[in-house]
């Protein structure tokens, strides 16, 4: 890796594809929350992530990769978060009057999520994911697991997903 410029920083993130997992370091600018990158303008057409450990899926055994380099798509990217234990402040305002967290699981790629979509008290989820056009929707408070690796089990505050390739249940 080059070295940083003044204006740069590193991060730890993972990164969810329909069939892999990625855990490995971005370079952003020191002035962006990284755990809302792919919502902000300049976010590039391949994430470049340096020291990628990969989880591929999709044969039994899942299989374990690593480069030094990997460049994965953006617009194959599923969900996205700081890899734990860091993490950034959460991107709304808990005092905003007429929003409920509303609990779903989510069926990412590979991986199982139970967490919490913020949403007005004026709308359930099927008209919420109906009318939102965002890129990114932020899920809060998530556990992630996977099936495949019983031993695979996060939680993290926050991530996105992509809602065009996530599918949502109601319990």
């Amino acid at each position: 890796m080059k070295p940083l410029a003044s204006d740069e920083k590193t991060a730890m993130v993972m990164v969810y594809t329909h069939n892999a997992l990625i855990r490995g370091e971005v370079v952003i600018k020191e002035t962006l929350r990284v755990s809302i990158w792919l919502r902000t303008q300049g976010v590039p057409n391949f994430i470049h992530l340096h020291k990628p450990q990969v989880i591929l899926f999709g044969g039994t055994p899942p299989k374990t990769l690593g480069y030094s380099e990997l460049f994965v798509p953006t617009v194959d990217v599923v969900g996205f978060h700081i890899a734990p234990p860091e993490h950034d402040p959460l991107d709304y305002d808990a005092t905003e009057v007429n929003r409920m967290m509303q609990p779903v699981d989510m069926m990412v790629g590979y991986f199982l999520l139970k967490g919490k979509i913020r949403m007005s008290t004026q709308t359930d989820v099927a008209t919420n994911l109906d009318v939102s056009r965002a890129a990114w929707m932020s899920i809060y408070e998530a556990d992630i697991t996977n099936p495949y690796l019983p031993q695979f089990n996060i939680h993290v505050p926050m991530l996105l997903v992509n809602p065009l390739h996530v599918n949502f249940g109601i319990s």
